[in-house]
């Protein structure tokens, strides 16, 4: 029998495979990657045993519990958690605090299915704050430095071909603009900073003391970033990622229309994936009508829309090149020039993508 553990750090730094005891309405609100719900009790079991122990206290609602969870239902439930605890043999089981829901669960699966499993003891509660501190810990005792840029400039490809950098982006399943929406969607909060934090963990644990972010606003779609790490943000040093202005029409050509339009085409098929694909672009677009003006985001709206007409006939994205070039030159670069001027006391390298990175990555051995 392996033991009960607290040693949150190697569990993450392991990936050791976790089956989640708590209701799905908690799962659903925040979880840990990889891990799989597998719960002693449903929403509304749950809701049924708390009201219960609030009421006529915990013996009762234990009592509740194992009514509520019996016959063919128990055994359904036993037989789930066996086939995980089978097929992952290194794993753990928890709950909220690791109390009484794991507990349960680990006396059935030995008495029911003849197998010893371990739990995590302080379950998912302290789990996560020990990936708060993680996040905290490295703010107070690393370096970190900011990937800035036009739109279009690459900033995502430095971010992903350096060692000790943090993907905010790719966490976050958003390419940070107000074009950012993927077609998978985000995670919910709490998942962003778990998988933040968890990266942050392993990277540290390889020996990086220095981090490369991209430049963010506080939001990524609909996700935040932590608190502590926007302040953050707001003193890091800069690097400045330049790129020609048809550099720039292409790369977004590619991540906004080509790319987009197939993740769309994979998740909903042809037919329906293209549609929706072409509603997100001219949603995109009138979500900033109001920065943009009427008479701009009408005109940019029309070339978006032959565009897209184009595209369905014919599968030619060229005319999209219109609107993209419009949207850089009018409405993003006047934007970013205001930043860059107000960030130029930070700003330590200037450069296009082959010398920013080899810069910062002379800069992470210095």
């Amino acid at each position: 029998m392996r033991d009960n553990t607290s040693d949150y750090r190697q569990l993450f730094l392991d990936g050791a495979p976790m089956m989640d005891a708590r209701a799905p309405v908690e799962f659903a609100k925040g979880a840990f990657p990889g891990v799989v719900n597998l719960p002693l009790m449903d929403d509304s079991e749950r809701q049924r045993v708390g009201t219960c122990y609030k009421q006529q206290g915990q013996q009762a609602a234990i009592e509740l519990g194992h009514q509520l969870v019996s016959g063919s239902l128990k055994a359904e439930r036993i037989a789930a958690w066996a086939t995980f605890a089978r097929a992952n043999p290194n794993g753990y089981l928890y709950c909220f605090r690791g109390g009484l829901r794991s507990q349960i669960v680990q006396q059935w699966l030995k008495s029911e299915a003849g197998i010893e499993y371990p739990r995590v003891i302080g379950g998912y509660k302290a789990m996560r704050s020990f990936l708060i501190d993680t996040t905290e810990q490295a703010l107070a005792e690393c370096q970190f430095i900011l990937v800035g840029g036009m739109t279009g400039t690459g900033k995502t490809e430095v971010i992903a071909q350096l060692g000790n950098s943090l993907d905010l982006e790719g966490h976050a399943n958003h390419r940070g603009s107000s074009f950012g929406k993927r077609a998978t969607g985000q995670p919910v909060q709490i998942d962003f900073e778990n998988a933040l934090a968890i990266d942050i963990l392993r990277k540290r644990a390889t020996g990086h003391r220095q981090f490369v972010l991209e430049d963010e606003g506080r939001l990524i779609g609909r996700c935040s970033l932590p608190l502590e790490l926007y302040q953050g943000m707001q003193e890091f040093p800069l690097v400045w990622l330049e790129d020609s202005l048809a550099g720039r029409t292409e790369r977004i050509l590619k991540d906004y229309v080509i790319d987009l339009c197939a993740e769309f085409l994979e998740q909903f098929g042809a037919e329906t994936g293209f549609k929706a694909f072409a509603e997100r672009l001219q949603q995109s677009l009138a979500n900033i009508l109001k920065r943009l003006g009427g008479e701009r985001y009408q005109r940019l709206a029309a070339i978006m829309d032959q565009a897209l007409l184009e595209q369905e006939r014919s599968g030619a994205v060229d005319l999209h090149r219109g609107w993209i070039e419009a949207l850089l030159v009018e409405y993003y670069d006047p934007m970013y020039a205001f930043q860059r001027e107000n960030k130029s006391g930070r700003i330590e390298f200037v450069g296009e993508q082959a010398a920013v990175l080899e810069y910062l990555r002379q800069r992470a051995n210095s």
